[in-house]
């Protein structure tokens, strides 16, 4: 019995082809069929597909994406790595510690041969079993971590645009002082060894600041807290060769990745700068060493190995921008402030605007001082116990008694502790007694100029109202306390 087809189709054109029911729609007939040759089978492959817009724009722009990614990027990766091997060349030839290799592996890379340290993998299954997850979503975070911690240095970024930036804001903003540099010391550290300048934590500037000034000694890698992960700020600052760390993590699989990495560059000899207290401080007074970094440091030194050469570096402001913000933070009980990019980046332009009308000075001394070095190697030869909490204790030492003494902050101190006001001369007289306490290698373009210091120093305080100057006398404003106390406990600890 054969299956009758419900309809027959004829066609009134030649060159008919005869097609069998069974082959149209797979069921038998009594008789054959004539098609047209533009039946659906004859034509399935010329005819037409309706998409929509989105959905055509999203495979064009998966094609276009493919295409160079398998073409054209390969080679313009090529041809931008060439012209950085150009400028890396350049650069090395004027530097004193030539860039490391470590800094220009590619990121990728980096990140994987990270996460594949053998404590980092061991952390990975001790983070699973604690959580309760598979090792593989375990070994993804700590993945996470690593392209969160790695930097993608440039050295066109960082000599080409970062140095030149530093340099017009630090001069913008500050006369910048360099005073007190042991040259012979600093040229005698081992080219073999891997140097670390520690650096007191006094504004936000201290970043910029030390760039501009170790320009030619070296390109520095920092340990940047979580305000600066901020877009576009953290795009330029990864690529400057910065690494980001969170203070509070408390997470053991993080602090694990945070380790190998310090203990990579650290064996690869890269430049670093740290800043021991952590924190901005709060109240202008020096503070207690934290101590994750330089722990991770010392517990992965070997005495055989590549030394590591502290470098104690203090830095005093004549102003820091962002005392009252700090002082806000202070007295609210806070351990740091939260401070919005907007709100800095239109105070810079707004100074910079000034300046281009004339009608805005510098905030006076930005000065930065040199400490007596320190070896790892020797220093531990010295020490029994634990090394990071005594180290971190001398590196504080050392950057404490090099802290710069500035007109402003030794004025402060002056009328912080005057019971009456003091007259033009009383307060020059009281700033040259307080310079004679101290040790005639400090301070030393405050003795070549006491009166332009002295002036220039209550011209400051009055401006900012800290000062109230009446009948010819200078009196502390008992509203400014606060800040009057902010600048003088930066050197306190050298006059009393």
């Amino acid at each position: 019995m054969y299956a009758k087809h419900p309809a027959q189709v004829n066609s009134l054109h030649r060159g008919k082809k005869r097609h069998s029911l069974a082959e149209v729609t797979g069921e038998r007939c009594a008789k054959p069929i004539v098609l047209d040759a533009r039946c659906w089978q004859c034509r399935k492959m010329t005819s037409t597909i309706e998409l929509p817009i989105w959905l055509f724009v999203l495979i064009l722009l998966f094609a276009v994406v493919t295409a160079a990614s398998h073409l054209l990027f390969p080679s313009v990766r090529w041809f931008f790595r060439r012209r950085m091997e150009k400028v890396v060349a350049r650069v090395n030839a004027k530097l004193e510690r030539p860039i490391e290799p470590f800094k220009l592996a590619q990121r990728h890379d980096m990140i994987e041969r990270l996460i594949y340290q053998p404590d980092v993998t061991r952390a990975v299954s001790a983070h699973a079993a604690e959580e309760g997850i598979p090792e593989a979503v375990a070994f993804e975070v700590a993945k996470r971590y690593a392209r969160e911690i790695v930097p993608s240095f440039s050295a066109t970024m960082y000599f080409g645009v970062a140095i030149r930036i530093a340099r017009f804001l630090s001069r913008a903003f500050y006369r910048v002082r360099l005073t007190h540099v042991d040259e012979a010391a600093l040229d005698a550290i081992s080219h073999d060894s891997t140097v670390v300048y520690v650096i007191n934590h006094k504004s936000n500037m201290d970043y910029v600041l030390i760039t501009y000034l170790a320009a030619r000694r070296s390109a520095l890698s920092y340990a940047v807290g979580e305000w600066a992960r901020v877009w576009p700020l953290s795009r330029l600052i990864r690529a400057m060769g910065a690494y980001f760390i969170r203070r509070k993590s408390r997470n053991d699989l993080y602090r694990r990745v945070l380790a190998a990495y310090v203990r990579l560059a650290t064996e690869a000899g890269v430049s670093q700068a740290m800043f021991p207290e952590g924190r901005l401080s709060l109240t202008g007074a020096p503070q207690d060493p934290k101590l994750g970094l330089l722990k991770y440091i010392t517990d992965a030194h070997e005495p055989e190995g590549r030394d590591v050469v502290f470098v104690p570096v203090a830095i005093n402001y004549d102003r820091v921008l962002e005392d009252r913000i700090l002082l806000e933070a202070s007295a609210s009980g806070k351990n740091g402030f939260r401070a919005r990019i907007s709100v800095i980046v239109g105070f810079f332009f707004k100074q910079l605007l000034l300046r281009m009308r004339g009608k805005v000075h510098r905030f006076g001394n930005a000065t930065v001082q040199f400490g007596r070095p320190l070896s790892l190697t020797e220093f531990s030869q010295n020490v029994e116990d634990e090394v990071a909490e005594p180290l971190g204790l001398e590196l504080m030492a050392r950057i404490n008694a090099v802290v710069p003494v500035l007109p402003v902050p030794l004025m402060a101190y002056i009328f912080e502790k005057a019971q009456a006001p003091l007259s033009h001369s009383k307060a020059s007289a009281a700033f040259a007694a307080r310079l004679a306490v101290l040790p005639q290698n400090r301070a030393q373009f405050l003795r070549d100029a006491p009166e332009d210091a002295v002036e220039g120093a209550l011209r400051t305080l009055v401006g900012r109202r800290i000062l109230i100057e009446k009948d010819g006398g200078y009196s502390a404003n008992c509203a400014q306390a606060d800040i009057l106390r902010y600048y003088a406990n930066s050197i306190r600890h050298l006059l009393e």
